[in-house]
């Protein structure tokens, strides 16, 4: 199955953060790469911007090597020769006057504007204060900002009203890169374009939902920053919580990027405050290849969470009773992010004790290897009476997305062309951000309320021993973390 490409206006796109980690991980392959599938307009313009001394033929030769490092390997030279040729750069100064007129000077008339903010959130109010008063943004440019949208939900606030200042809501773009996802959106779609689903996905049908964000990697390298944020922050206020939402929202009146976050916004709303004991924080320990999570965060006391398991409910008619469980950490036994959909027990069993417990699970692969698999219970082959086992139907999108998933396009990729498109389906709404944070605050401040030390965990391990226990309390079991 190929899919279709259909290509987007005419742009001009300046990445602020330019020669960064994630312009070169990310955008810049990402962008070459819907180059090569014919979805970039010939005349389109991508211009870096950032503090290094650089001129055009530097920066190209900075984005040949990320693309060569980063850009997958099915296509060909004179492919990047050609992007190559659609950029340009600019030394601007964030935070003064130099460089501005200059990559004004660079821009067209009747193409999009986008500029993203591939910085950190603290220039934010700076580079849109300037976008604005040097005359880069008309009323139809576009910002894309990464996260975090603030600390908290005064600084997410603050964040916003700055913001309001200088562009119009529907010209902000807060990309959260799981939305992006091919399986998230395919999860809209199971839900509201399939008869089969809708009428069970609800508290009468449904016994939980797991959500599992398991990383393999450390903090280490980035321990500064994860030590101010912790996993809450940094996974749950934003990531888990869009899932949830995703899977939770009812269905819109239309797909349409309002009616869609109007929906996400009623279910952050519905959240019911977490107990205490609904919570489970830990931090990854030394083990003999490596440090532990204190030395790699250079802060010996620290009490910052590297894990969080939580269980939270949504008050509202769908699923009352219904619990959702959390789960997101670093060192843990293999990358993988998997939403799990459990519905309850047949009322009745036929088959008597000896055919044993079965359930049907709708498993959402997010990554590695994209794709849902529901678990349908059958007979067991052979003879010697009705024994029932668990079989399943495999939906993976290995055959649709090509060999190894090469040709499926990055979530980046698809936020962005987005973006030049005007779609802000994907995207976060300021109204969204400051919901999640109200409901994140207190939880954070009861643990620093009541000084709650991490539970240490090994490396490579599904975390502490309290998470399991949170699940044990109800008679359930988190699903196994493996790639």
């Amino acid at each position: 199955m190929v899919s279709r490409v259909i290509p987007v206006e005419c742009f001009d796109l300046v990445i602020f953060g330019g020669t960064g980690d994630l312009a070169r991980r990310k955008i810049l392959p990402g962008l070459f790469r819907r180059f090569c599938s014919g979805q970039m307009p010939p005349e389109a313009q991508i211009i870096g911007a950032a503090r290094s001394e650089l001129d055009d033929d530097g920066y190209r030769q900075f984005v040949r090597e990320a693309v060569q490092e980063f850009g997958g390997t099915h296509y060909e030279k004179d492919q990047l020769d050609q992007f190559l040729q659609r950029l340009g750069y600019e030394t601007v100064d964030a935070k003064g006057e130099g460089g501005w007129e200059a990559l004004k000077g660079r821009l067209r008339d009747k193409v999009v504007r986008a500029f993203y903010f591939s910085v950190g959130p603290s220039l934010f109010g700076d580079i849109a204060e300037r976008l604005r008063s040097f005359g880069l943004a008309n009323e139809d440019s576009r910002i894309v900002l990464e996260k975090p949208f603030g600390h908290d939900l005064e600084t997410a606030r603050a964040l916003n009203a700055t913001l309001a200042q200088h562009f119009d809501e529907t010209q902000i773009y807060r990309i959260d890169h799981y939305l992006g996802k091919e399986t998230v959106q395919n999860l809209m779609a199971v839900r509201f374009g399939n008869m089969l689903f809708e009428p069970l996905w609800n508290a009468q049908y449904v016994d939980h939902i797991q959500i599992t964000v398991a990383e393999t990697v450390s903090v280490e390298g980035r321990g500064g920053y994860y030590d101010k944020s912790g996993a809450m922050r940094d996974m749950v206020q934003n990531h888990l919580m869009q899932l949830l939402c995703l899977i939770a929202m009812e269905p819109p009146a239309k797909f349409d990027p309002d009616a869609v976050r109007d929906e996400k916004l009623k279910v952050i709303r519905a959240l019911d405050p977490v107990e205490p004991h609904h919570v489970v924080r830990g931090q990854y320990s030394a083990d003999e290849k490596q440090a532990g999570y204190r030395v790699h965060a250079e802060n010996p006391r620290s009490r910052t969470e590297s894990f969080v398991a939580m269980k939270v409910h949504v008050s509202n008619w769908r699923w009352a009773g219904t619990p959702f469980y959390l789960r997101t950490g670093k060192q843990l036994r293999a990358r993988a992010s998997e939403i799990a959909v459990v519905f309850k027990d047949a009322p009745h069993s036929i088959f008597g004790e000896e055919a044993g417990r079965h359930r049907n699970v709708l498993s959402i692969r997010l990554q590695p290897n994209e794709g849902m698999t529901l678990g349908v219970t059958i007979k067991e082959p052979g003879p010697g009476g009705m024994r029932l086992i668990d079989v399943p139907l495999d939906m993976s999108f290995a055959e649709a997305l090509g060999p190894d998933g090469e040709d499926a396009p990055d979530a980046y990729e698809r936020l962005i062309m987005d973006v030049i498109r005007g779609n802000q389906t994907l995207f976060m709404r300021g109204d969204e951000v400051e919901a999640a944070w109200a409901w994140t605050d207190p939880i954070i401040a009861s643990w620093v309320a009541r000084n709650d030390v991490p539970k240490p965990y090994d490396a490579g391990s599904s975390g502490p021993e309290d998470a399991l226990m949170l699940m044990h309390r109800d008679g359930r079991r988190w699903r196994e973390i493996k790639a």
